[in-house]
């Protein structure tokens, strides 16, 4: 792997070659010109990481180099060697973009110090941008799968609030992917370089929501033994997502609403005022006008977040997408477990189109990842799926050729086999499964008693 292209332009011969001879030693790859007319010309000719060079020269300066090199190759660093009378120019050549200056006379290590400096900085940045290209890629608009026409209307949304900083407010049934679409609208936004901070409004008690969004100083309540920042300054310049907002507390929304207004608030304990610079989106999965009028929710903080509204279409509603959804998750979950399953049967597909998904894409990957784990050949039947006649109405049953296994037989293989696939880790298991640890452990506890289970499994539980 190549660790980079030096160029050196001075009209002293001496210089060049210990410059030569010393990041020939560091492994990069070296050139050299005797003036700055030459290194002009190298320049045009050829690409170079870094170009170090002498800022007094006859006719042609370091400075016209450098002017040459931010004109016609940005990628190109510059460092300008420079005599203790010409400090100031060296300073100058900064201002117009030169990485640094070093002062002749220099040892080698000097300089070795220096230019390892750049080229780690260098690495760094180019790090930088591969993460966030990588980001980008992952949370852009095309991975919001679906071309039905509730989900072009959404596209048509997206697009046309994603370089604003205006609030959005999110609403969607549970499972919608909610969290999704505020990600994409922040990695596609002006502030996709700045923070994005989830805070979940739900999951935090009462006592604590207040001091997790602003912060509090040391000695605030009991147990407040250091200071502390919130959510609100760690998004500072960036975006931060209130998820389910109709679970927070009325006193706090009142609280929430000033900081909209005013972009001030205080830390818990503290009389200091603090201004932030954060983009708010918010999600719902209740019916928040409802919320309103039963009066758990201030209508002036909907209507400050609702400048944007954003309402997500359940699946129910776009079910056109679910073939698009299922080859998406064949593909994610044939990374995950190891499989090379190629496709679903049109029957197995046939019955995903006429389930009602009161969970949405979450439930449908739910499903789509059991049925990859229990699939034993390389395409999904309906018997991967364990459908079960509660899942239809009456007039529509499944009749399925595949009638060896009870229901019993296959929930005890299916739970064997995903506890095999994540490593015996029951709460993943559990998770994946959509019971609780405790219902887990009950089925497998009534598996022991009966004697069902291998017992190599037995012995790893």
């Amino acid at each position: 792997m190549r660790k980079g292209r030096i160029l050196i332009v001075d009209d002293e011969s001496l210089m060049r070659d210990f410059l030569t001879e010393t990041l020939k030693r560091m492994d990069f790859e070296v050139n050299s010109a005797i003036n700055g007319k030459a290194g002009i010309e190298e320049i045009s000719k050829n690409e170079y990481d870094l170009v170090i060079t002498d800022i007094r020269m006859p006719e042609v300066g370091g400075m016209d180099v450098l002017k040459h090199i931010k004109d016609n190759s940005p990628n190109t660093d510059v460092i300008m060697m420079t005599a203790y009378g010409t400090i100031e120019s060296a300073v100058d050549a900064m201002k117009d973009g030169a990485f640094d200056y070093i002062t002749k006379p220099f040892s080698a290590d000097a300089i070795e110090l220096l230019v390892n400096k750049l080229f780690k900085y260098k690495n760094l940045e180019q790090e930088n941008k591969r993460l966030k290209k990588e980001i980008k890629s992952s949370y852009g608009f095309d991975n919001i799968i679906g071309k039905s026409s509730p989900m072009k209307s959404l596209y048509d949304t997206l697009e046309a609030i994603a370089g604003s900083s205006a609030s959005v407010f999110i609403q969607g049934a549970s499972g919608t992917g909610k969290e999704l679409v505020a990600k994409a609208i922040h990695f596609n936004s002006p502030r996709a370089g700045g923070p994005f901070i989830k805070t979940n409004c739900a999951a935090l008690p009462e006592g604590l929501m207040e001091s997790e969004l602003f912060g509090h100083e040391k000695g605030a309540f009991t147990g407040a033994i250091k200071t502390r920042i919130g959510r609100f300054e760690a998004a500072d310049g960036g975006t931060l997502l209130l998820d389910e907002i109709s679970e927070m507390d009325p006193a706090l929304q009142a609280k929430l609403l000033r900081v909209l207004q005013e972009r001030e608030f205080e830390r818990v304990g503290d009389i200091k005022t603090r201004s932030v610079d954060v983009r708010i989106i918010a999600t719902t999965n209740k019916d928040i006008k409802e919320e309103i009028k039963k009066g758990t929710f201030r209508d002036d903080l909907y209507y400050r977040l609702n400048v944007i509204p954003v309402i997500l279409p359940a699946l129910a509603q776009r079910k056109k997408d679910i073939p698009l959804l299922v080859d998406h998750f064949i593909e994610k979950y044939n990374s995950e477990h190891d499989k090379e399953i190629t496709g679903i049967n049109e029957d197995a597909l046939d019955l995903l189109m006429r389930l009602d998904w009161p969970g949405n894409v979450r439930e449908l990957e739910n499903r789509m990842e059991r049925a990859v784990i229990m699939c034993k050949g390389n395409e999904l039947e309906p018997k991967n799926f364990l459908f079960e006649e509660s899942d239809f109405d009456s007039s529509n049953i499944i009749h399925s050729e595949d009638t060896e296994m009870t229901l019993y037989e296959m929930e005890k293989q299916l739970i064997f086999k995903t506890l095999k696939a994540n490593s015996n880790n029951r709460t993943r298991t559990s998770e994946i499964l959509g019971i609780s640890v405790r219902t887990l452990r009950n089925k497998l506890n009534e598996y022991k008693s009966k004697d069902e289970i291998d017992p190599v499994l037995l012995k790893e539980l």
